[in-house]
């Protein structure tokens, strides 16, 4: 038998749907916080190639291919208008700037993270991946180090994103900070692999090869 994409995609539904049956009555909603209670939706205008900044008391923010377009929500369904709006009030809470490119050439979120590092002006950035996965990375390590890592996306809740943003501005500004503390659920694997994965094939098919990063205005709405 012939195993197309197709037939992958249909796999990956099919699984889907049964842990969207098993789970429907013990799913709790992450926890709110103020700061995104107004963000209703999100608007990001394209405006031309990212340059690299000048400014240290930035942090840039680097999201994926699809990010607010093409999937609007993280694998929890966390709008992405609050977690931005989260990363940047942690930013700017620490007295810093956030920038926010578009990464078109890869869905790695390493690489995505990598990539908002070596622009930044600080050196210092955030990769987040449309479903979720969160990287803050800073432009001398290699892409496969970083500073801190959060692969766990289902367990990410605003609170979270709103702290690495802090942590990012807190790293801009040379200090060292506690790494962000999260939660840890081994049963988060096995529970969403169908579901991140069907969003990764989603993300991926937005990849552009060789597409140079997007500088990016950011409006809520």
């Amino acid at each position: 038998m012939e195993i197309s994409e197709k037939l992958i995609r249909s796999v990956i539904e099919e699984v889907l749907q049964s842990y969207v049956s098993q789970d429907s009555t013990t799913a709790v909603a992450p926890k709110p916080v103020s700061v995104a209670a107004n963000a209703k939706g999100l608007k990001l205008n394209e405006l031309g190639n990212a340059k690299v900044g000048t400014r240290k008391d930035e942090v840039v923010i680097a999201v994926a291919p699809a990010f607010g377009k093409f999937q609007t929500k993280t694998i929890e369904n966390i709008p992405h208008a609050d977690v931005l709006k989260e990363v940047i009030a942690g930013i700017e809470e620490e007295g810093l700037q956030a920038r926010v490119v578009k990464i078109k050439r890869s869905s790695d979120v390493a690489f995505i993270a990598h990539e908002g590092a070596k622009l930044s002006g600080s050196g210092i950035g955030i990769g987040i991946q449309s479903k979720g996965t969160t990287v803050i990375h800073q432009k001398d390590l290699l892409i496969l180090s970083n500073l801190e890592l959060f692969p766990q996306a289902p367990l990410l809740d605003l609170e979270t994103y709103r702290a690495i943003g802090k942590n990012a501005a807190k790293y801009a500004k040379g200090e060292s900070p506690d790494p962000v503390p999260t939660r840890n659920d081994q049963m988060a694997r096995p529970k969403y692999q169908a579901k991140a994965a069907l969003l990764h094939i989603k993300e991926t098919e937005h990849v552009v090869q060789n597409a140079k990063p997007i500088e990016l205005e950011v409006n809520f709405i």
